[in-house]
């Protein structure tokens, strides 16, 4: 690489590094704890996927949220799922407008909450799968379509979802579809001891953090170009698509484990997903390429939402995260291989 060159990436990578640093710091102020769960929605952020957070009430995944929007100069929305949200209430819906003026009577499209560029989704599996399913397109292509007319939704566009587990009463599963148009399912587990005295000691004497913004939108939109341009090798990549393809029952690469308790694999957005992770993974450690450390690391986020269980894996209590685990153990890199 030109030396020129090389000195621009490194300032870059340098730039990247002190930005994400800043957010982890603002964030901080009123979050205690959970450093993997915010390195997983600031991951999300800067490779413009979209994050699902699961836990039981009241660990502060709304509160986490909300702090990421205070520290990024974005236009924020709050939806509350609840079982009679309709599509509609979320999307927005053609009303009947009068010109004071004519008399005259035309439909005009009311914007509903989705119309900004961080929708928070709280509690999104309390809603009704009709109503979950409003925001597929708007995921997976940043628009919405409403009475026939395509409406295109501002960049940089980020759904921020929050749901109880599955177990808990009066919630819906969330559709296959929908799980896939994840980038990761990130799972918050309670605070520690220690965490749990710095968050009385902040929320029982008055305590209210001063949260400032940190990026812009254009600097976010940059960051995320920025991510897109590390540098993958070959054999990183095909380690990339031999750990999606293991999860696949009966494949060429599929695990003992695997063969016994997956029905269904991950799709081709897992893939996308390790690769875009494991680029920002390797930034943060300031390089331009990534290693097979990387893409290990962002693995189970990844993957764990788009793995299904068979009968047999459900009536053992398997977890995907083992079933990814056992992949990463039973899957060589090239270097093992050809050894």
């Amino acid at each position: 690489m030109p030396e020129g060159i090389e000195s621009a990436v490194e300032k870059a990578t340098q730039e990247f590094r002190h930005k994400f640093q800043r957010l982890r710091e603002e964030i901080g102020k009123a979050i205690v704890g959970h450093a993997d769960i915010v390195d997983g929605v600031l991951t999300c952020l800067f490779t413009g996927g979209h994050v699902l957070l699961e836990g039981v009430p009241g660990l502060g995944k709304t509160y986490l949220i909300r702090t990421l929007a205070q520290a990024l100069s974005l236009e924020f929305s709050r939806i509350q799922f609840t079982p009679d949200l309709m599509p509609a209430d979320i999307l927005g819906t053609n009303i009947i407008m009068e010109d004071p003026n004519t008399g005259t009577r035309q439909f005009k499209f009311q914007r509903g909450p989705l119309f900004a560029q961080m929708v928070l989704a709280d509690e999104i599996n309390r809603a009704t799968p009709k109503t979950q399913s409003a925001l597929l397109e708007a995921m997976q292509e940043h628009s919405v379509t409403v009475g026939g007319t395509r409406y295109q939704l501002d960049e940089p566009f980020f759904v921020m979802a929050t749901q109880n587990p599955i177990e808990q009463e009066g919630t819906y599963p969330l559709p296959e579809a929908q799980l896939d148009r994840f980038f990761f399912k990130l799972i918050v587990h309670y605070s520690t001891h220690e965490e749990l005295k710095t968050i009385l000691d902040r929320t029982t004497t008055g305590h209210k953090p001063d949260i400032k913004p940190v990026m812009t939108r254009e600097e976010i939109i940059g960051a995320q170009r920025l991510v897109r341009r590390v540098q993958m090798a070959p054999h990183v990549q095909d380690y990339v698509v031999r750990l999606v393809t293991a999860t696949h029952p009966n494949s060429e690469f599929a695990t003992e484990m695997t063969n016994q308790y997956i029905r269904w694999g991950s799709s081709p957005r897992g893939a996308q997903a390790l690769a875009l992770a494991s680029k920002v993974s390797a930034l943060l450690d300031g390089r331009f390429n990534v290693s097979f450390e990387d893409v290990q690391k962002v693995a189970a986020p990844a993957l764990r939402h788009r793995i299904l269980l068979n009968f047999e894996g459900e009536a053992e209590n398997i977890s995907t995260d083992a079933v990814i685990d056992n992949i990463i153990k039973q899957t060589p890199t090239i270097a093992t291989a050809a050894a």
